[in-house]
């Protein structure tokens, strides 16, 4: 690209009507916002930031920005703003990406190896929020030899390094003088991506606008404007209504657009997990004999069955069964156990009170389980795990909350939690079961602690030998399975809802996050809506 971004003027118009006026009747596709080519999807999740620095689409599929690699359809990677694939060294510490010529950011401005270098380096300040810094702790430096070649060095051979290189770039002089983390830059991004942003209005929508002169090829439509919306009944409910061309939904709210005219349902393969979460520091939860009760006790093919509607398959560990890095020996049985559940239990002193509920020391085996309020798949997992626990004697209370008003209970209260990624298991688990991340937020927040699961998530990020890579991971798993920190339930098939007027629609299979970036609409670009 060699010339400086140009919007439609009928883009702006629309995204500016949407801003003002909502989804609702201008969605429709008698005119308004389909009339111009606007394509609205929905979302349950929002962003905190549209900044890739601070973990913002950082497996790519943002829709705003590109890396130096992307992912296909297949998941495989592909050059983005990188001409080729990066060449690696044959000690696999050095890396070296040649930039494709003529991109441009939304601003006009040429990218440049400069920017490469100072997004990369942004993460690794430690005066930046990111969370991303530990993701790259393998990266000794990055530096540009000249306007289109970016080198990174690695402290060691770290196999899937190519995958975090789908970061999207941000400009360098966007920063200068400014805190990365307040920057305005954080909700009005310029990069270098197939949309552009026009707007966002926090808790409503995100209004992007098409980037005509994008170096990957002009979009097929004027815009996208993502909807947010965090009720599932109420985004059903819009969906119903016309306001949206497709709509993330749980899977017994979609299966109700099956017989529907009008619609089609897109059920998308993914590697993401719904578990228990079982915090070390809970006086229950701390013993094992519980824990591995629990895991007993659970019904993972009733929960497929009856609370996914058939949209997915049970979940035994982190480790989808998709992935070449599965250990087949920890797949256990999906329906429940209760007797070796009970046994466990007798075993470890935990006696049946006159309630039913088993009581240790004066103890009754009971705690408290979260989950957000307003995510009906999570209620009916944490109502299912309820219902599954008591047969065995174990009282469980399911709370609905706010996120803010669970995120300091982590520690001691049980939590119905998601993650899960379909590209390398480093990429989660090495911060959701690392000791060194014990109690950090949302990584490893139930405080789990072992030094055999340490040395083996290690060995699997410091060696890009695949055989050692896959012992690595398959000792990961079997120590879990012993351990019992968290109690995996299923894995989901992410289910969506597609106006039938809508055409190019392309599933791949998704990581947990799919909200703005890596849902159904990562190629929205491509997306034309049928006359």
């Amino acid at each position: 690209m060699s010339r400086p971004l140009t919007v439609r003027v009928t883009a702006v118009a629309v995204a500016a009507a949407l801003a003002v006026s909502g989804c609702s009747s201008s969605a429709t596709p008698s005119g308004g916002s389909n009339a111009a080519g606007t394509i609205v999807v929905a979302t349950a999740g929002e962003p905190d930031t549209l900044n890739p620095v601070l973990n913002y689409g950082v497996d790519g599929g943002s829709l705003i920005f590109d890396g130096l690699v992307a992912r296909d359809a297949g998941n495989q990677l592909v050059p983005a703003l990188a001409r080729e694939l990066p060449a690696i060294s044959v000690d696999g510490k050095t890396v070296t990406a040649k930039l494709r010529d003529g991109v441009r950011f939304h601003d006009g401005s040429p990218l440049t190896a400069q920017d490469v270098v100072f997004t990369y380096r942004a993460v690794l300040d430690p005066t930046v929020d990111s969370t991303l810094r530990s993701d790259l702790d393998m990266l000794a430096s990055v530096t540009a030899p000249d306007a289109s070649t970016v080198v990174f060095t690695l402290r060691y051979a770290y196999a899937p390094f190519l995958q975090r290189l789908a970061l999207g770039i941000v400009p360098a002089k966007a920063f200068t003088g400014q805190d990365v983390n307040k920057a305005e830059f954080n909700r009005k991004p310029v990069g270098t991506g197939p949309y552009r942003v026009i707007s966002w209005t926090p808790g409503d929508r995100l209004v992007l606008a098409a980037n005509d002169t994008y170096w990957g090829g002009k979009p097929a439509n004027a815009g996208v404007v993502v909807a947010f919306v965090a009720d599932d009944n109420v985004r059903a409910q819009r969906m119903r209504a016309g306001e949206f061309d497709a709509a993330e939904l749980a899977p017994k709210l979609a299966a109700g657009f099956d017989e529907q005219g009008g619609y089609r349902v897109q059920r998308v393969p993914t590697a993401d997990y719904r578990g228990v979460m079982l915090p070390m520091g809970n006086p229950v939860l701390g013993d094992l004999a519980v824990r591995r009760a629990l895991n007993l006790a659970v019904n993972r093919q009733a929960m497929v069955t009856g609370v996914l509607g058939g949209a997915g398959e049970p979940a035994f560990g982190p480790v989808p069964p998709s992935s070449e890095f599965a250990e087949a020996s920890v797949v256990g049985k999906p329906s429940a156990d209760p007797a070796a559940a009970t046994a466990a239990l007798d075993a470890a002193g935990w006696r049946t009170g006159r309630d039913g509920i088993r009581v240790k020391d004066g103890r009754q085996a009971a705690f408290t389980l979260m989950y957000p309020a307003t995510d009906s798949l999570r209620k009916e997992l944490a109502l299912a795990v309820t219902a599954d626990a008591k047969k065995v004697g174990i009282k469980v209370t399911p709370e609905g909350l706010t996120w803010d008003a669970i995120t300091p209970r982590m520690k001691t209260d049980a939590l119905i939690m998601g993650y899960g990624t379909p590209y390398d298991p480093d990429f989660v688990s090495y911060k959701l079961f690392g000791s060194a991340f014990a109690g950090q937020g949302f990584f490893n927040p139930g405080s789990y602690r072992s030094p055999a699961t340490d040395t083996a998530l290690q060995h699997g990020r410091d060696n890009a030998d695949p055989a050692v890579r896959k012992a690595a991971y398959a000792a990961f798993q079997k120590q879990l399975t012993a351990d019992v920190p968290w109690v995996f339930l299923t894995y989901l098939q992410h289910t969506y809802v597609v106006r039938d007027t809508v055409a190019g629609v392309t599933p791949r299979v998704e990581p947990h996050e799919h909200d703005v970036a890596n849902s159904l609409w990562w190629n929205v670009q491509t997306w034309t809506r049928k006359p």
